[in-house]
């Protein structure tokens, strides 16, 4: 079957497929993913919108993110996942490649060689806490600090990804040493990404945002962090959903012990 480039005219196919396999539609994601990566699908041999998507975001010359891996119900088993992994790997040009996988889709990709290189988990809840005074809302005359910042950190250029925080999310917070985002999903606020020098202030940045974000929140938690992981629960963000982080041709770039939240698990 044939893979092709996905284009706007797909988005609404794009979140029927997700509704199919039981996500939520998440238009506002994808049209980030649209934006920022290259969406690939095989179009469904019934006419009947795409049978299976994937979405390849490159980070620089040396790095690049795999998500939105989907198979139509109705075509499960049929090799379209593995076809359409393989191309994107193909793109990706010989770049590291990380993506976060359920332990449905972990088998495919060892066998496509990623190995796992930690665990994730999904927490929710609504934040209980003061705020820090230690942060305050950014303008776009604190973007340039903020890129510098993240090149450092994060290791490879995602400049054109957070140059959209301002229009994309809800709200960009900095503090000395650090910045935090949170952006709107279909059923909470999505707290990410959060770098900072240190865990007091990712601390401060993190319950700035979900106070400001009020409701519920969502954080993706690397699970070596077990006392940030703790302090999350004591201020009522728990039910973890786990997922292991994989990577391919390399190690996750930059320094990890900066990076506190991804943007999303989609872009890492």
């Amino acid at each position: 079957m044939t893979v092709r480039r996905l284009t706007a005219d797909d988005l609404d196919d794009c979140t029927r497929l997700a509704k199919d396999r039981g996500w939520l539609p998440e238009r506002h994601k994808w049209g980030l993913l649209f934006e920022v990566g290259e969406p690939y699908g095989i179009d469904a041999p019934d006419g009947d919108g795409l049978a299976a998507t994937n979405v390849l975001t490159r980070y620089g010359d040396d790095h690049a993110a795999i998500s939105m891996v989907l198979t139509a119900a109705r075509y499960e088993r049929q090799g379209l996942g593995r076809r359409l992994m393989e191309h994107v790997l193909e793109q990706a040009g010989g770049r590291t490649v990380s993506l976060y996988a359920t332990e449905m889709g972990r088998p495919l990709y060892e066998r496509l060689g990623f190995r796992v290189a930690g665990l994730a988990a999904k927490h929710t809840g609504v934040f209980r806490g003061e705020p820090s005074g230690r942060t305050r809302p950014a303008t776009r005359a604190d973007l340039d600090g903020i890129l510098r910042l993240d090149a450092e950190v994060f290791g490879t250029d995602r400049s054109a990804l957070l140059r959209r925080m301002f229009g994309f999310g809800e709200q960009v917070r900095v503090a000395e040493g650090g910045f935090g985002h949170c952006w709107r999903n279909d059923d909470n606020t999505v707290i990410g990404p959060v770098v900072a020098g240190d865990e007091e202030t990712a601390r401060a940045l993190i319950g700035d945002l979900a106070l400001h974000a009020g409701g519920e929140v969502r954080m993706d938690f690397d699970l070596s962090r077990q006392a940030l992981v703790a302090w999350a629960g004591e201020h009522g963000i728990g039910s973890p959903w786990q997922v292991s982080m994989m990577v391919r041709d390399g190690e996750l770039p930059g320094d990890r012990s900066r990076q506190y939240l991804p943007f999303m698990q989609a872009l890492g």
